[in-house]
């Protein structure tokens, strides 16, 4: 059997956490923050684990994660 690929987009946007979770970047921060409420930037500090859901369709184009 030939190897799977990881997608390249994947790889980039989402990593996994110690025990298995999916970690991403908070959306809406790049660009016209100046229209937007301090309270939404100040949420979307950081990072955050993807709920289950989520988790399960990027974890699928991740083959060779450790989940």
């Amino acid at each position: 059997m030939p190897k799977m690929k990881t997608k390249s987009a994947v790889k980039k946007r989402f990593r996994l956490t110690g025990s298995g979770k999916v970690r991403a970047n908070v959306a809406h921060k790049r660009h016209m923050l100046t229209a937007k409420p301090q309270q939404m930037k100040r949420q979307a500090r950081g990072t955050m684990i993807l709920k289950d859901c989520d988790a399960g369709i990027v974890l699928g184009f991740m083959p060779y994660a450790k989940a």
